[in-house]
């Protein structure tokens, strides 16, 4: 497994254990609601850009902690003193 591959992996098993850590992980709603029912297309927008912005967070979560282990590995490669 290539560097890249390994680096893919572990940051896909790290955002799996952000998600699974989650008590309540909404999903995007897919249907607009009618502008003339009683849901409104305003909360619905809202709603779903909230739900992105959560896994956005999630995301940019996980590439951090990444960079964080790259970082510690590097500097255990390299002997001190």
């Amino acid at each position: 497994m290539s560097t890249c591959e390994r680096r893919r992996q572990r940051l896909h098993e790290l955002l799996l254990a952000l998600i699974a850590r989650e008590d309540e992980l909404p999903l995007l709603v897919p249907d607009q609601p009618e502008l003339e029912g009683s849901a409104s297309p305003g909360r619905w927008l809202d709603q779903n850009r909230r739900s992105l912005q959560r896994y956005q967070a999630l995301v940019r979560t996980a590439v951090t902690l990444d960079a964080l282990l790259d970082a510690e590995e590097s500097s255990q490669s390299f002997p001190t003193g």
